[in-house]
C-alpha cells in the first residue's frame, strides 16, 4: 500500500510561506526576489544579508554595486551617501512588500530574519527562504500549524506587521546611516515611505488602489515608533473629474539627484501641478 508523502510539522510553516511569497512575486513585477525551497542548500548564490551588519566589507560592496548601477543605466557616478540610500531604498522597499504582502493578501505576517536573506549583489536581486515565525488570526487555518503565533484581532496584526519590519530594517539603518549621511528619522522616514508605497503598489497591481489606501492608512495612521509619519494620502483630482491619491514621501530616496528633472511623484520637491500634470500629459 502507497502512502502519500506528508510534510512534518516543523516545515509546515515554512512551506505556507513559501507558496505565499511565490504568489507574491507572481503579481509583482517589480519585486526582483526569488523564492528558495524550505530547507534548502545554504551555500546558495549571493551574501547573506546578515552579513550586511556584521562586515564592513560586505556593506561597502552592497553600495559600490548599487553605484555601479547608477552608472550603468544613468551615465552618472552617484556619491556615497546617494548609492548608499538607493540601495537602501531598493532593500526597504523589497523586504517590507515580502511581509506587508502576506499581510495584506493572506492577513499573516512573516518574520523574516536577514539570515533568512541572501543579495545577489550584481543583479539587484533578492532570495528568500521562508522560515517558521508566523502571525495571524485565531480562525486563520495556519493558526493551528506548530508554532504560529495567533493575535486577537486586525490591530494587533497590524502592530506585528510594523513590529516585523522594524525589527528587521533597524540594525541595517544603524549600519548604512554613517554611509548615506542620514540620522535615525531620516532612515525610518525612509522605511515607512516603503512599506506604505509597497503596499501602494500592490493594491494597484490588483486593480484595487483605494482598498490598498485605506489598509495603509490604517497601518500606519500617524507617526508609530519607530516610524516618524503616517501613510498620509490625499487626493488631486485631475481636469476629467477623476480623483487620484498621492502622498508625498518623508524619507527621500534621492533620485532627484540622479535626475534632477525628473525627481519621483511623491518626492517633497515634486509640487501638485507638476503632479498634475504627469497625471494628465
Amino acid at each position: 500500500m502507497s502512502v502519500a508523502p506528508t510534510t512534518p510539522p516543523t516545515g509546515a510553516v515554512a512551506h505556507t510561506l513559501g507558496d505565499g511569497y511565490a504568489r507574491l512575486t507572481g503579481l509583482c513585477e517589480a519585486l526582483s526576489v526569488r523564492v528558495a525551497a524550505p530547507g534548502a542548500d545554504a551555500a546558495r548564490a549571493g551574501v547573506p544579508a546578515a552579513e550586511l551588519v556584521k562586515d564592513e566589507a560586505v556593506l561597502d560592496a552592497f553600495v559600490a554595486a548599487e553605484a555601479a548601477r547608477i552608472h550603468d543605466r544613468y551615465g552618472v557616478v552617484p556619491r556615497r551617501d546617494v548609492a548608499a540610500s538607493r540601495a537602501l531604498h531598493d532593500y526597504a522597499w523589497s523586504v517590507s512588500l515580502l511581509m506587508s504582502g502576506a499581510w495584506y493578501l493572506e492577513r499573516r505576517v512573516p518574520r523574516i530574519r536577514p539570515e533568512d536573506l541572501r543579495l545577489d549583489l550584481a543583479r539587484a536581486e533578492f532570495t528568500v527562504t521562508p522560515g517558521s515565525d508566523l502571525a495571524c488570526l485565531a480562525d486563520d487555518p495556519a493558526a493551528t500549524l506548530p508554532g504560529v503565533l495567533t493575535v486577537p484581532h486586525e490591530e494587533a496584526l497590524d502592530a506585528e506587521l510594523r513590529a516585523s519590519v522594524a525589527d528587521h530594517m533597524g540594525p541595517l539603518l544603524d549600519a548604512i546611516g554613517p554611509i548615506a549621511r542620514r540620522r535615525s528619522r531620516a532612515l525610518w522616514g525612509m522605511v515607512s515611505d516603503d512599506l506604505v508605497s509597497g503596499i501602494w503598489y500592490l493594491g494597484r497591481t490588483l486593480g484595487r488602489e483605494d482598498h490598498a489606501v485605506r489598509a495603509a492608512g490604517r497601518l500606519l495612521p500617524s507617526a508609530v515608533a519607530p516610524y516618524p509619519n503616517g501613510a498620509d494620502f490625499r487626493h488631486l483630482t485631475t481636469d476629467d473629474g477623476r480623483r487620484h491619491a498621492t502622498r508625498t514621501r518623508t524619507g527621500c530616496c534621492m533620485y532627484y539627484t540622479i535626475r534632477p528633472a525628473e525627481a519621483c511623484g511623491t518626492c517633497p520637491r515634486t509640487c501638485d501641478a507638476e503632479r498634475l500634470r504627469r497625471l494628465q500629459g
